[in-house]
C-alpha cells in the first residue's frame, strides 16, 4: 500500500494539531507543578492521533476500532500507574491526572478521524476542568458543599 506525499502531509498536519491540543491542556497542568505536564499530555494526544490514523489507513477495516479500544485499554494502564492512595492520610491522589490523560487520548483521536472541532472543544473544556480549582468561585462553593455534608451526616448521627 502506497501513501501519496500530499495524504503524508495532511497526516503530519493531523499529528501537529493533536500535539498542540494536547500541549494545551498540558500546559495547566505544567503551570501548577504537576509532574504530567506538557510533554505528557501533547505525547499521549500525539500517540493517540498516530495509532490511529495508522489504522485508519491500514488495509483490514476493522483495525482502526481495534486500535481505538487498545488505546484506550493503554492509556488505562498509564492511569493506574499515576493513581495511588496515601493510607497515612487517607487521600487518593493522581485521579485528576489519569482521567485527563484519559480524555487527551480520545482528543488525539477525534483529530485522527478530521473531528478539528470536536477536538478543540474538547480541549477548551479539559482545560477549564482543570483549571477549576483556581476560581474564587469554584472553592467557595465546594467548601459550601463540604460544610453542608458534614452538617448531614452529624445530623445523621444524631
Amino acid at each position: 500500500m502506497t501513501i501519496d506525499v500530499k495524504i503524508e502531509l495532511m497526516i503530519v498536519l493531523q499529528l501537529l494539531i493533536a500535539l498542540i491540543l494536547g500541549a494545551v491542556i498540558g500546559l495547566e497542568r505544567e503551570r501548577h507543578g504537576n509532574s504530567a505536564g506538557i510533554r505528557t499530555y501533547a505525547a499521549v494526544a500525539l500517540g493517540a492521533a498516530l495509532f490511529t490514523i495508522i489504522g485508519i489507513h491500514a488495509t483490514d477495516t476493522s483495525a482502526a476500532s481495534r486500535i481505538v479500544a487498545n488505546i484506550v485499554t493503554g492509556i488505562g494502564f498509564l492511569g493506574a500507574g499515576i493513581i495511588y492512595k496515601d493510607s497515612n492520610k487517607g487521600l487518593t491522589h493522581g485521579l485528576t491526572t489519569a482521567s485527563s490523560i484519559w480524555a487527551t487520548a480520545a482528543v488525539g483521536v477525534a483529530v485522527a478521524y478530521s473531528m478539528y472541532i470536536i477536538a478543540t472543544a474538547s480541549t477548551i473544556a479539559i482545560y477549564f476542568l482543570l483549571s477549576l480549582h483556581h476560581f474564587k468561585w469554584y472553592n467557595k462553593l465546594k467548601e459550601k458543599w463540604k460544610i453542608n455534608m458534614e452538617h448531614d451526616h452529624h445530623k445523621d448521627n444524631d
